[in-house]
């Protein structure tokens, strides 16, 4: 069951959705299906560490790219 990110195109709203087997999901905010797939990034934390529930990962990255030492954070070279 894998994690999307999506925008909705219709209100502009940005959002996760869990999607499982051939479900489409809708806008949360306005329930429209016109959506923009996004790419994503996600964060794997360590012992202790708790994940701030829905904040944008790349946004506080503050580091580079741990395979090609993009300066943006990690997933931006894929975004290229």
């Amino acid at each position: 069951m894998p994690l999307f990110e999506y925008l909705c195109r219709k209100c502009a709203r940005r959002f996760e959705a869990l999607v499982m087997g051939s479900a489409r999901p809708a806008c949360p905010g306005c329930r429209c299906a016109d959506l923009q797939k996004l790419v994503s990034t996600f964060a794997v934390g360590g012992a202790g560490e708790r994940s701030s529930g829905g904040a944008d990962f790349a946004a506080d990255s503050g580091g580079a790219c741990g395979s090609c030492g993009d300066p943006r954070g990690p997933g931006s070279c894929a975004t290229n």
